[in-house]
């Protein structure tokens, strides 16, 4: 069997809920998260140029010039989508033995995107479906926008390794792989032997974690040609407030 571009088992969108209870996961087709969102695809599709302007991340304890991101936060209640103020990304060493420990002040997200009501309608429609599954009066949302390049040679999506991120659900969308091996997505159950890999490659398509029953990684990834990336939304859903640093800073 071949390592390469495993084809993920789709969840049917009406399945989702049962399966992230069953199993811990979910896994979404385009199409289907489009329909979370109530939006065409075709407009989500029209969010990825955003990827393209990405200041790189200047916390990589690896050295690494690979990774390129922005960072924003969001209170939702109900159908209430409030963007708060920008505030630091921080885990305890307990979810990111790498980059624990330390506020990591990232970019923020740009305007012309957290404007968009595109934007905005996947964000409500992603609480509105985790409601469904654990209903909460706020989620407290974390949104990441990567891009790993292969400016060295190779890209390493999740250099802290298979790890947990302290939250109740992480939702991963793949936007794009261009020229590119590598970035197979892995999950494992937490304090478990049962795993899973497979590669997402379809714009837009979704895995959906139970963050505290599933470990996630990604594989590296090296460029096929001179010069390849892999772009991802990372979206964090926690009920219980933002996870923030005992010494708290302000920027």
């Amino acid at each position: 069997m071949t390592l390469a571009n495993l084809a993920p088992p789709l969840t049917p969108v009406k399945e989702v809920a049962q399966s992230l209870r069953n199993h811990g996961f979910a896994i979404l087709s385009a199409d289907d998260v489009a329909g979370v969102a109530k939006v065409p695809l075709s407009d989500l599709l029209l969010l990825t140029p955003f990827w393209e302007d990405l200041p790189r991340d200047p916390y990589l304890k690896d050295g690494g010039r690979y990774r390129f991101r922005r960072h924003a936060s969001y209170e939702i209640k109900a159908n209430s989508l409030q963007m708060v103020p920008h505030r630091a990304h921080w885990q305890s060493l307990d979810y990111n033995a790498l980059h624990g420990g330390i506020e990591r002040w990232f970019e923020p997200a740009q305007i012309e995107l957290t404007n968009n009501l595109v934007w905005q309608s996947l964000l409500k429609g992603m609480a509105h479906l985790l409601s469904s599954l654990k209903p909460v009066t706020t989620w407290f949302v974390e949104t990441h926008q990567f891009r790993i390049d292969t400016t060295d040679g190779i890209g390493r999506p999740t250099p802290e390794g298979a790890h947990r991120d302290g939250v109740d659900f992480v939702a991963v969308f793949l936007l794009n792989r261009v020229d590119i091996k590598g970035g197979e997505t892995r999950i494992f159950e937490f304090g478990g032997s049962a795993g899973l890999r497979f590669t997402l490659s379809q714009p837009w398509s979704l895995l959906l974690m139970n963050d505290e029953r599933m470990i996630h990684e990604s594989t590296p990834i090296q460029p096929i040609g001179p010069y390849g990336y892999r772009d991802t939304l990372v979206l964090t859903f926690r009920s219980n407030g933002f996870q923030d640093s005992p010494n708290r800073s302000q920027q």
